[in-house]
């Protein structure tokens, strides 16, 4: 198997697998209403919030593996449109189901010598440099979601529900 094909598959795990975390982005959208993707706890970034920079970065590198400009900034990053809804929910969540698969094609059908070329200029690396950076990105960003998510429903609970 090539690393390419290595690297979309360890990709894909963080949106449908569970062989390293025991979970993933799927699993852990798929039951949240907008309205819990929305709720601020603290200080912390909001799990929309989140789902959106996670986004952010994906599909500013689809553009470069489609042949294009890298035009992503990390100050729009959390520039999230408003979540005002459920169809405002979904369309987030499936714009991110959309680029994910966009991303892993892309990096199959990458050749394999591509890994060692820079990505877009010589200081930010080589696209296999850039790749881990965005699996490492996801897995991070995929344990606030999980931690938020937890943090949520123990809010949620009755007095008498909570351990």
């Amino acid at each position: 198997m090539s690393l390419t094909i290595q690297i979309a598959k360890q990709f894909r795990e963080i949106y449908y697998g569970k062989w390293v975390t025991g979970t993933n982005l799927k699993a852990e959208l798929s039951d949240l209403t907008w309205q819990q993707a929305t709720t601020k706890i603290s200080d912390l970034n909001t799990i929309a919030g989140l789902v959106f920079h996670i986004n952010y970065y994906v599909a500013g590198l689809v553009q470069v593996l489609k042949g294009g400009t890298l035009d992503i900034q990390d100050k729009y990053s959390f520039d999230l449109p408003p979540i005002e809804s459920s169809d405002d929910w979904d369309m987030l969540r499936n714009q991110m189901w959309s680029d994910a698969e966009d991303f892993a094609t892309l990096v199959e059908q990458m050749p394999e010598e591509k890994l060692k070329e820079a990505f877009v200029k010589e200081e930010y690396g080589d696209y296999r440099r850039n790749l881990m950076v965005i699996i490492n990105h996801s897995y991070y960003h995929l344990g606030q979601i999980v931690i938020i998510k937890k943090l949520l429903q123990a809010e949620s609970l009755t007095p008498s529900q909570k351990p």
